[in-house]
């Protein structure tokens, strides 16, 4: 195997369970197992491990995460791990989508409305071009990867290379960027936007926040400058530079002109079909939208929903699944010897991790039915043409033969990766010597029984519960409790301040800034209880939490099933006094097994640690991370606001708001959009209280 063009660059060495993860899945890889599993529990340094594999197997990585939180949190480690290599996070560019409906019961149909976020579309073009540039790659992806995405082969194929004493003339150059979807403007440049003003031209690219300026003498191109899009001091100068489309979906004219012929061939076939099953209002509802539709692409080669025919314009074959982001890795020629054994012609040269697999592997299997299901509808009632189904995520089954070797990563890996997986590599000793937390089952019922010694006078699930926790907090530590419901989690929150607790809820209700300053300040002790209900499973890290109170522990389901007690049981895993308790009135097997398997880790880690001689230490971290940041970048933002130099807010308010847009684009190109999200806000503010003014 060639050398790797990935630098891992990290003090810290491979410790516990770690390295002999490392050697088995590197090993598997050598040995051409395409499904391998990395059964890792909380606190053993998955992502580490996973790390070290990328270093080692040298190809690009595909990291699929179940929701984009998660997927920025591992974008941020992977560029801690690998400062020096491409490290990409793509997911999807709305801020809101509602998808185009129909419900035939009330007769109503639902327009798409959709607000994209500009700087995740730029973080997507930035993914995509450094697939299609550069071999030290990493994504990190939402399972937006598997939705279509437009050609690559398109993609480059129009892609501009510019260099100096290039004969283009500057009318040329403005023709090519227009048809790769650059849009001319004599305002201030954003992403996708260019400027002709004398012998320049200036174009701002659609995958970094940067300027190139193009000097002309005479036919030909003289300069290439990098400009700072504020300041407009020069960054570098350049000898060549690539610009690539500012959009994914790109075809040419001769494409365009294919595109109407099928759609009005497709219009006529399924309109004589509608007419011929007496659906004369579906017929005639199709043949108004298909044609106002081509008289927009005719014209001005768009219209609102044109994704919707996509299929004509990529020239694929009606069911052909199209081009997603997998399409942008790179591909082999398969060797003779898999030729031989049945393989593909073309294969994937790319490593793909799923993270928390348990959760993203369902999401991936169930996309396609779910948008399959929306547009029958929509065809069946003459809102669209049955090729609309051709704008479609991939099948499960496609998603498969697009990717190479994969690997699973989860603490609680599910039925797919067991049947599935050709190796299995366990993660059960974790570097810091922290055990798994000791598990008691309580009755949920109250008992004024004196004849059961145990349970004499036991009040129930809630006192119980409040009782220890009273215990914990006097220690200092934190406590959580899970509830089936929204309304038990506030219920309880509610009854717990009566009982003068500090306590606060958390669920999916709770607004994503407002989750996070929860979090922080139950770390920093504002909270002593956190009341939830399924949010306080995967990606939770709470070192001061050693009590989790699981209520109605025995009401079998999907809260509380196997997986979710052993994820939800892993929380307390960061405290070396951390417990659990099951309130249960029955042993259901789920209860069973997730004891039975926590059990057995403990072990595990306890004869580890008896051998070392490790005595189990509580981490200690710091409340530093995403939400300490953004509690500091708010006191920041409302202190600048106070301290806004007056003159300059009247003299140049138009040079303040770029500077907060510039600080919104860093804070984005960190991942860090809850700092985005407040920069943001108070550039609204300084717009509607200068522009107003002005």
């Amino acid at each position: 195997m060639s050398k790797s063009p990935f630098k891992l660059a990290t003090p810290y060495k491979p410790a516990g369970d770690q390295p002999m993860a490392i050697s088995g899945l590197i090993d598997g890889l050598k040995h051409g197992l395409n499904r391998q599993t990395l059964l890792g529990v909380t606190g053993s340094g998955k992502t580490f491990t996973v790390a070290n594999i990328i270093a080692d197997y040298g190809k690009p990585t595909l990291v699929i995460a179940h929701n984009k939180t998660l997927a920025a949190q591992l974008a941020q480690e992977y560029r801690e791990f690998f400062p020096n290599n491409a490290v990409h996070y793509f997911v999807s560019y709305y801020d809101y989508y509602q998808p185009e409906a129909y419900i035939p019961s009330s007769d109503t149909y639902i327009e798409k409305e959709a607000m994209i976020n500009e700087e995740i579309e730029r973080l997507r073009h930035a993914s995509t071009q450094a697939l299609l540039t550069r071999k030290d790659v990493i994504i990190v992806a939402s399972v937006s990867c598997i939705y279509g995405l437009g050609s690559p082969d398109e993609y480059v194929k129009v892609n501009l290379k510019l260099s100096i004493g290039m004969e283009i003339s500057r009318a040329e150059l403005i023709r090519k960027l227009i048809n790769i979807h650059f849009v001319r403007t004599n305002a201030d440049l954003k992403s996708g936007n260019f400027r002709a003003v004398g012998n320049t031209i200036e174009i701002m690219p659609v995958n970094e926040k940067t300027i190139f300026r193009m000097e002309y003498d005479g036919p030909a191109i003289s300069n290439i400058t990098e400009l700072d899009p504020v300041s407009r001091s020069v960054r570098a100068v350049h000898k060549d530079i690539f610009i690539f489309p500012a959009k994914h979906f790109i075809s040419s004219d001769e494409q365009s002109k294919n595109a109407i012929t099928t759609i009005k061939a497709e219009l006529e076939a399924r309109l004589k079909a509608l007419e011929k099953s007496g659906k004369l209002l579906e017929a005639e509802r199709l043949k108004r939208r298909v044609r106002y539709d081509l008289a927009m692409i005719r014209e001005i080669g768009y219209t609102n929903g044109i994704e919707n025919y996509s299929r004509h314009f990529s020239g694929k074959m009606p069911g052909e699944p199209p081009d997603s982001l997998l399409a942008y890795f790179p591909h082999r020629q398969a060797t003779t010897a898999e030729l031989r054994a049945g393989s593909k012609a073309i294969i994937p040269d790319f490593l793909t991790i799923v993270d928390e697999s348990h959760v993203t592997i369902p999401q991936l299997n169930g996309m396609y039915a779910g948008d399959a299901s929306r547009k029958d509808t929509l065809v069946e009632h003459g809102f669209r043409l049955p090729s609309a189904k051709d704008n479609r995520p991939l099948k499960f089954a496609e998603f498969l033969e697009r990717i190479g070797p994969m690997i699973y990563t989860s603490a609680t890996p599910g039925k797919y990766e067991a049947e599935t997986a050709e190796k299995v590599v366990e993660q059960v000793i974790r570097p810091t010597g922290l055990i798994d937390p000791e598990v008691e089952i309580r009755p949920i019922q109250e008992n004024t029984n004196t004849s059961h010694p145990m349970t004499a006078n036991y009040k129930g699930q809630i006192f119980d519960f409040i009782e220890e926790a009273e215990k914990t907090i006097k220690k200092g530590d934190r406590v959580l409790a899970t509830t089936l419901t929204k309304k038990m989690a506030e219920d309880l929150t509610e009854y717990l301040k009566e009982k003068k607790i500090k306590a606060n809820y958390l669920h999916s209700d709770v607004k994503t800034i407002e989750r996070i300053n929860i979090l922080t300040d139950f770390r920093k002790g504002k909270y002593d209880i956190l009341v939830g209900v399924n949010l306080l499973r995967e990606g939770l890290d709470l070192p001061e939490v050693s009590l989790i109170g699981i209520l109605d522990a025995d009401k079998e389901g999907f809260l509380r099933s196997e997986t979710a007690l052993i994820q939800t049981i892993g929380r307390a895993a960061r405290n070396a006094a951390g417990r659990v308790i099951l309130y249960a009135d029955n042993i259901t097997g789920s209860i069973d097994r997730a004891i039975k398997e926590t059990d057995r880790r403990r072990a595990i880690q306890v004869a580890y640690n008896t051998k070392h001689g490790i005595t189990p230490q509580t981490i200690i971290k710091k409340i530093h991370d995403i939400t300490d940041q953004l509690r500091t970048d708010h006191e920041k933002a409302v202190n600048e606001m106070v301290k806004i130099d007056e003159t300059l807010a009247r003299t140049d308010p138009k040079r303040l708001m770029e500077m907060k847009e510039e600080q919104m684009a860093d804070a984005v190109k960190a991942l860090d959009f809850e700092t985005a999200a407040l920069i943001r806000d108070e550039l609204f503010k300084l717009q509607e209280k200068f522009l107003k003014r002005s």
